[in-house]
């Protein structure tokens, strides 16, 4: 117990230490002065170029903070497919909670590759407009499996359901 003690009142005078003399800092002096000019600016959060305007982060995201921005001029990625948007992250609704990241195709906020991202494996300089042209395979099971799961109205029904018992998420 006398340990104990001890280790909480070493811990809370280094912490006091930390804090009212800002002991132990290690930012070097320019940078501080850059900061304090606001010279520095954060890393953008969302990557323009792969970036294919789909919207499906605004539409994951929880709080509300990812919104769509119109381009002043549309950009033609694959024939037939125009982004004319781009996402825009308001970081005081942003809690970090990667959906956003988490529901892009390629992965194109937060500059964090996924678990398993096409990126990390060969070339990394890539073209939207050419992976999106790529036929995608899938066997026909997969097909009827997805037009089921599509189809059937007992989700939607559940959801609404549990919203009308005050359960579910709105």
């Amino acid at each position: 117990m006398k340990n104990i003690l001890r280790i909480m009142l070493e811990g809370s005078y280094t912490n006091l230490k930390r804090i009212l003399f800002a002991a132990d800092r290690v930012t070097d002096m320019e940078l501080r002065r850059r900061i304090l000019e606001g010279k520095v600016q954060p890393e953008p959060k969302v990557a323009e170029v792969p970036c294919i305007g789909c919207a499906g982060c605004s539409n994951a995201c929880p709080t509300g903070a990812v919104e769509m921005k119109d381009l002043d001029e549309p950009v033609e990625i694959a024939e037939g497919l125009v982004k004319t948007q781009i996402p825009v992250i308001n970081s005081e609704k942003c809690v970090h909670c990667y959906y956003c990241h988490d529901f892009c195709p390629l992965y194109a906020l937060f500059g964090q590759p996924g678990t398993i991202h096409p990126n990390d494996v060969g070339e990394v300089e890539f073209d939207a407009g050419e992976v999106i042209q790529k036929p995608v395979k899938i066997s026909e099971d997969k097909i009827k499996f997805i037009a089921q799961f599509l189809a059937d109205r007992s989700i939607i029904e559940r959801k609404n359901s549990l919203l009308e018992a005050g359960k579910g998420f709105r």
